[in-house]
């Protein structure tokens, strides 16, 4: 028997084990008196808006075509100014030649519109983002300062990182929004992402101190013994090796990260949490907006752990 067989008895205890949470998920959920309302969750992400169209000058309606449920309306103002509407068949409000005044209404189109998780969703990637990459240029300048010889250097950045990971990101968004914000008249989304940023950035400090300090001093000695500078040293030699040992950990905290921007709801940021919350309050489908939004976030943490470990494997080429 070959060896790549003897898997199958792990194989099937993984599979009833997994059928053992599904029946016990499904059993706990048919013990609770609750209706289901998954059919109203589609227009969440995305539905059919009624845009008003509306007359922008004094004049009258010239003619008015119907193709099947789009009519295409004419209007011609005092100027003989002429400008084509399309709106919604059933919609019209206006007849041929009818006299019309600047803002009249003369029905409405339908556009397809972002719901509102879709419009969380998105806040929440560029707030993320934004976030990663103020987090990443302050992690690595801390974590080099950790190194450094320099004592005011090394001092200030252990105060900084100490501070912030001795601390709850909960209380460092609110302290960036009601102290700072108020005292520099900073908007919400600023106080967001500076809050998200110093406190990612101590852990990514962490983590790029843990790679330097990782490669064998030896180089750093052999290339400033070749005349290179400390800063050549490290942006050419050190640097890059340490980059691959620390990815994992790396992209690993840009990760949570993402989950960790829900917390920027409690300052009214409307980012993905926030749109799931006051879609509850409206709908009371509670249980089918947090399973929806916790699937939100799990695919998109999914795909950048994909990316990454594209990203590990060619690396490990290269070595």
């Amino acid at each position: 028997m070959k060896a790549r067989d003897k898997t199958w008895p792990w194989k099937l205890l993984l599979v009833a084990i997994l059928l053992g949470v599904a029946a016990g998920t499904w059993g706990a959920i048919k013990k609770i008196d609750y209706k289901w309302r998954w059919y109203r969750v589609p227009e969440y992400f995305f539905y059919l808006a009624d845009d008003v169209q509306k007359i922008p000058f004094d004049g009258k309606v010239g003619s008015i075509v119907k193709d099947g449920a789009t009519a295409r309306v004419t209007l011609i103002s005092e100027t003989s100014e002429e400008r084509v509407i399309k709106v919604e068949s059933e919609s019209l409000k206006v007849s041929e030649g009818e006299d019309l005044f600047e803002g009249d209404i003369v029905g409405f189109e339908k556009n397809l519109r972002l719901g509102p998780l879709m419009v969380g969703l998105w806040t929440t990637l560029w707030l993320s983002a934004i976030s990663s990459v103020f987090a990443l240029f302050l992690g690595l300048f801390t974590g080099i300062a950790r190194v450094s010889k320099n004592i005011t250097l090394r001092g200030l950045a252990m105060i900084y990182v100490e501070c912030i990971r001795g601390t709850p990101l909960l209380v460092q968004i609110f302290i960036a929004y009601f102290f700072l914000g108020t005292v520099f008249n900073l908007s919400r989304n600023v106080c967001g992402i500076g809050a998200l940023a110093l406190f990612a950035g101590a852990y990514v400090a962490e983590i790029v101190r843990a790679g330097v300090q990782s490669i064998p001093k030896g180089q750093m000695e052999a290339s400033r013994s070749l005349g290179m500078t400390a800063f050549q040293t490290m942006r050419d030699i050190i640097l890059p090796q340490a980059f691959k040992k620390i990815l994992p950990p790396l992209s690993g905290q840009f990760i949570s990260l993402i989950k960790d921007s829900s917390l920027v709801s409690v300052i009214a940021i409307t980012d993905l949490t926030k749109s799931g919350r006051e879609i509850i309050t409206s709908t009371f489908a509670t249980f089918e907006v947090w399973l929806v939004v916790a699937a939100m976030y799990l695919l998109v943490t999914s795909v950048l752990s994909q990316l990454v470990y594209y990203m590990e494997r060619r690396l490990a080429v290269s070595d």
